[in-house]
């Protein structure tokens, strides 16, 4: 952030407890914008991503999708703008020639098959989520806050605006039977 060529972070703070599970983290993922919290299997139809605090609900819904689905994957993503940016830059450095590296989000969903879905649930904006279906052409269901001004407590506001357990299983089985 200090560097001349940084950036602003912006920190996004949550009054929801989340339990954090033991695991072991590449530092350089995280920072990068996401990690696979269950990496899919290899020609995987489908992965949730998530990000943020919907992380309980997001987790529950894979739990259910795996019984359908075991290959499925759980993307955590920690920052979109990171993601972003960096598939941007690596789409700039490639048009300059052969040799660009690859980014980190082509990375994180070439296990998927081509034709796979990805529903991603945040309790922002699903624009925020929705371009990760250009990276490799897979589709993107994305959930999320499209409307403001309820109040309530997490539960239901998470069943007003389609981000609980139960809206996250429906985008999944309508993605699966769009494939």
């Amino acid at each position: 952030m200090q560097q001349p060529d940084g950036s602003a972070v912006w920190l996004r703070l949550s009054t929801r407890g989340i339990a954090q599970p033991e695991r072991v983290l590449d530092p350089a993922a995280v920072i990068a914008g996401g990690y696979w919290a269950v990496a899919p299997e290899p020609g995987a139809r489908i992965a949730i991503a998530y990000q943020g605090p919907v992380a309980p609900e997001a987790m529950a819904a894979f739990e259910a999708l795996r019984e359908e689905e075991p290959g499925a994957g759980l993307l955590a993503i920690t920052s979109p703008d990171r993601l972003h940016a960096g598939w941007l830059a690596a789409r700039r450095a490639a048009r300059q020639g052969p040799g660009a590296a690859s980014s980190a989000i082509e990375r994180l969903l070439a296990p998927l098959a081509p034709g796979a879905a990805i529903v991603s649930v945040l309790d922002g904006h699903p624009a925020a989520h929705a371009w990760m279906g250009a990276v490799r052409g897979q589709r993107v269901v994305p959930l999320g806050v499209d409307r403001f001004g309820q109040s309530g407590d997490i539960p239901d506001l998470y069943r007003e605006y389609g981000l609980d357990t139960d809206a996250i299983l429906d985008a999944c089985a309508q993605a699966l039977l769009e494939s």
